[in-house]
């Protein structure tokens, strides 16, 4: 005999108000929660919101959304083969420990869509930043110019690289040196 349930889990067989089916949010509402009942202690379930829900949810039903697998450490990244390290953002941070794996510190490198390719100072692997997120909204700025709030990215070295360097390997220098 099933009693009628006053909070928490659903009986068997009874919808889960809580939990909507990963393959069915489609919007922002989709991962607003219902809230815990009252006089009881919400969990995650009961009252996390937008991406924290959508991670929690997912992982209950086997999907791991952020794709938080380690990066590959079986090679160190060339420029014609490098670390892939994808990102659903317009930037994306990863860490070298080198190779082989923890041949030195941590440094994390920096990777944007304007600069999706880094070499790690300390052992030379390369990193390039594979962008896996929305396609861009040619609306999106709407004309107000807001964005980059005033803030231009620093130059690097690779800013003041002479044409004639960038590409293949270039022919030995037959002048006078400068």
């Amino acid at each position: 005999m099933q009693t009628k349930n006053t909070g928490g889990d659903p009986m068997p067989g009874q919808p889960d108000r809580k939990m909507v089916p990963f393959e069915e949010i489609r919007t922002e509402q989709d991962l607003l929660p219902p809230g815990a009942e009252p006089g009881t202690v919400p969990t995650d379930l009961d009252q996390s919101t937008g991406l924290e829900r959508l991670e929690i949810l997912g992982k209950m039903q086997g999907v791991d959304i952020f794709d938080m697998r380690p990066l590959d450490s079986s090679r160190k990244g060339t420029l014609d083969d490098p670390i892939v390290v994808r990102s659903a953002g317009d930037e994306q941070f990863a860490g070298c420990t080198g190779y082989p794996a923890d041949s030195h510190v941590v440094d994390w490198l920096r990777m944007t869509r304007d600069r999706p390719i880094k070499r790690c100072p300390e052992c030379g692997g390369v990193y390039r930043m594979e962008y896996v997120g929305p396609p861009d909204d040619p609306h999106a700025d709407h004309g107000h110019g807001h964005e980059h709030h005033g803030y231009e990215e620093p130059k690097t070295f690779v800013d003041f690289i002479r044409p004639e360097y960038m590409g293949g390997p270039q022919p030995l220098y037959k002048g006078k040196i400068p």
